[in-house]
């Protein structure tokens, strides 16, 4: 396909996941003191299943850990869940403090602010769930992350794997259902290669001095095996996080003895997974679905 054909795709799936107006959430909790640590909640639009229960729905953003990149751009998708009869928990996290040399990108990420709050974030998680949705069973909880949000699912579901001294790591595996990754930028090494986001990775570990010491405590492709059922969901058009990163984290979780499933969706970008006027969102409903339910 030329090359000007697959950019007017692109930027046309783009826009249509971000013509969407916000869905404001039916309750927001706040997990620690900055104004970015807040989890906002959506109830369920549909009827509970059998028990009056449904499952918990953990949804971590995109946008390269930059900072003009919030949760906001992903209550559609959130709002889209709650349609589908998930509760849902849209956690914002901090992400880069927005400086960088003029004319370039935001900086990525903040080590450690940005896994500081998604773990804290998920520690607080059930009790703010108990009083913000009620109706949700924390038994069937379900993380689900687009692009840089893909690779902060994995790294959570991950925690008991860190280095022993780690400040998030977990003593026991963690008691998630499962783990749907969107697009994930889920193997640093292939990223790096690859340019993905324009070198984000890397400023998201705080440079190149830093990467190779501190990947082993952020790379979800050396985190493994888990031990939870995880399923990775991805573009084949996609040119924002290619295919070859989902492959190389499928690829890996294999070589340690763990099966990670990997769908693949033809003519799909990156966008159009968190899109709900598009197809690729059913299809990701329905793999959360499948773990959840």
């Amino acid at each position: 396909m030329p090359d000007d054909v697959v950019a007017a795709r692109a930027a046309a799936e783009e826009a249509s996941a971000f013509a969407h107006p916000p869905v404001e959430p039916d309750v927001t909790a706040a997990y620690g003191d900055h104004p970015d640590q807040v989890i906002d909640f959506y109830v369920p639009r549909a009827e509970a299943g059998p028990g009056g229960s449904v499952p918990l729905v953990v949804v971590l953003h995109g946008g390269a850990w930059r900072a003009p990149y919030d949760r906001r751009h992903i209550t559609p998708f959130a709002g889209y869940l709650a349609r589908r009869g998930f509760a849902v928990a849209n956690v914002e996290y901090r992400r880069g403090d927005g400086s960088s040399d003029p004319g370039s990108a935001p900086v990525a990420g903040r080590w450690p602010d940005t896994f500081d709050d998604v773990a804290a974030a998920l520690d607080a998680l059930p009790g703010l769930a108990r009083t913000a949705v009620p109706q949700a069973d924390a038994r069937r909880t379900v993380l689900t992350g687009h692009s840089a949000g893909g690779h902060l699912a994995l790294w959570a579901a991950a925690r008991h794997l860190l280095p022993a001294d780690a400040p998030w790591r977990t003593g026991d595996p963690t008691s998630l259902r499962g783990v749907v990754a969107l697009a994930p930028i889920a193997d640093f090494a292939v990223a790096g290669k690859l340019d993905v986001c324009g070198g984000a990775t890397r400023q998201l570990l705080g440079g190149d001095e830093h990467f190779e010491v501190r990947r082993p405590y952020a790379d979800p492709a050396l985190l493994l095996p888990t031990g939870v059922a995880t399923t990775l969901v991805q573009g084949r058009a996609d040119e924002v996080v290619p295919q070859a990163v989902a492959e190389a984290y499928a690829d890996a979780a294999a070589k340690a003895g763990e099966v990670v499933g990997l769908t693949l969706l033809e003519d799909v970008g990156h966008f159009p997974l968190i899109d709900p006027a598009a197809d690729a969102c059913a299809v990701v409903a329905e793999e959360i679905a499948q773990l959840a339910w």
